[in-house]
Formats: C-alpha cells, sequence, structure tokens
C-alpha cells in the first residue's frame, strides 16, 4: 500500500514542476500528514527535493539545482558577512582550517586578517583573494574547475588530507530540514563537505536564516555531526 501510494506520489511529481503537500493529499485522497512521512522516507532515499511546503522529483541525471557562484555572492550580501565577521573570533594563529566553496566563507576569506594560518579549500574565489595574503599558507584541492560554482574537483582529496590535520572545518549548505539533514545544491560540493565534516576536529555551520527548513540534491550529513553554528537566525551555538 505505502510503496504504491509513494509510486504515484513520484509520477505525479514527474508530471508537474512541483506539488504541495495539500495538492498531493487531495489527489491520492489521504492525510497531509501521510504526504509528508512519505515525502520524508523519499527524501532520505534522494528521489524528491522538498522546499517551502512544496515536492519536486529529482531527475538523477542532472542533480544540479544551485545557483552560479557571482550570483550567490550577491544573495543576502549583508547577513552573510556579518556571519562571516563572527566566524573570526574562531581562528587563531597556527590554526590549519579548511573552507567551502561557499559564499559565506568567501566573505570569510575576505576579511581574513594576514597571519600565520594553513588554509585549505576547494574554492577557486577564496584561493585568489588568499593569494594577497603572505603569511597564509594556502593549500588548494586542486582538480578540475567547475565554473558555475567557482570549485574544484579533484579525484583524490582523500591522499590530499591525510598529510593534513585540520583544526576546523568552516561551511554553508543550501538547506537544513525539519529533521535536521544537511543539504546542498549538487554532489560535487556534498561530497567534499561530507569528507572534511568528518575528517575536521571542529566543524562550524555559517548558514542565513534563509535556509532553514530547506532541502537541497545532496546529502551532506546531519546537524548532530556539526560542532558550532553561527547563524542570523539566533540559534543556540551548540
Amino acid at each position: 500500500m505505502k510503496a504504491a501510494r509513494q509510486q504515484a506520489i513520484i509520477d505525479l511529481l514527474i508530471n508537474h514542476k512541483s506539488l504541495t503537500t495539500e495538492a498531493l493529499s487531495v489527489e491520492l485522497n489521504v492525510s497531509k500528514e501521510t504526504v509528508r512521512r512519505d515525502l520524508s522516507e523519499l527524501q532520505a532515499l534522494g528521489k524528491v527535493l522538498r522546499n517551502h511546503g512544496r515536492a519536486k522529483y529529482i531527475h538523477r541525471e542532472n542533480q544540479d539545482s544551485g545557483d552560479p557562484f557571482h550570483i550567490r555572492r550577491k544573495s543576502h550580501f549583508a547577513h552573510k558577512a556579518d556571519i562571516a565577521r563572527e566566524a573570526l573570533a574562531w581562528i587563531e594563529e597556527g590554526m590549519v582550517i579548511a573552507l567551502d566553496a561557499s559564499s559565506t566563507c568567501w566573505h570569510l576569506a575576505r576579511q581574513l586578517p594576514d597571519i600565520d594560518l594553513h588554509v585549505f579549500t576547494n574554492s577557486q574565489p577564496i584561493c585568489q583573494e588568499l593569494s594577497k595574503r603572505e603569511q597564509i599558507q594556502l593549500t588548494c584541492s586542486g582538480g578540475t574547475l567547475q565554473r558555475k560554482y567557482g570549485c574544484y574537483v579533484s579525484s583524490s582529496p582523500v591522499s590530499q588530507l591525510k598529510s593534513l590535520e585540520i583544526d576546523l572545518f568552516i561551511f554553508s549548505c543550501e538547506g537544513i530540514d525539519s529533521n535536521g539533514a544537511l543539504w546542498d545544491s549538487n554532489a560535487v560540493n556534498a561530497d567534499f563537505k561530507s569528507l572534511l565534516l568528518k575528517r575536521a576536529s571542529q566543524s562550524l555551520l555559517l548558514i542565513d536564516k534563509s535556509k532553514f527548513d530547506r532541502s537541497g540534491e545532496a546529502a551532506i550529513g546531519h546537524l548532530d555531526d556539526v560542532t558550532h553554528i553561527i547563524s542570523d537566525a539566533h540559534m543556540v551555538v551548540k
């Protein structure tokens, strides 16, 4: 019964750009709570994407819903800059830190003082910014440049990290859903973040309030895996 109902949900979402929970409830003649449970399970399986009470089917051949970096850099500019400024308090001389290719981390890189730091990143814009700092040792993940996201895709990030003990991984994400799962807009960035989240001694999530109750195309991990959070949504830092 449940399997047939979930397949019916998928079929409906394939035939429509997106549907609300209420519309699916009416179409299937079941409660909205039942639809929400089904959508949660389908999202966990990577088959649907949920966002603000709507759902859409994920077409596996095109798991990439993110905006280009130059667009994200301008979105919520002031909030991201403020969040990045707060993150400076977590960074001390002599640390080895990793930064993801998010626009929030780019704002952080712009504000980093020229001190004794070792920074590892897959972000081309961050590499450009930090190349101006003489005291910061900069290690780029390298690989193939994905211009849309301004990030490098490396086939061997694990081998690079063998020689690095990451004290702090600072990152952002596409969204945090109602279950606390962390999501990104594409598998490339999600895999990089998931790897660093597991290997770093501590992690610091920088996230603006527009990202809450949102999901994405690729799972990173869970909020429980994150050591600390900074947000303009006034969340309590763990």
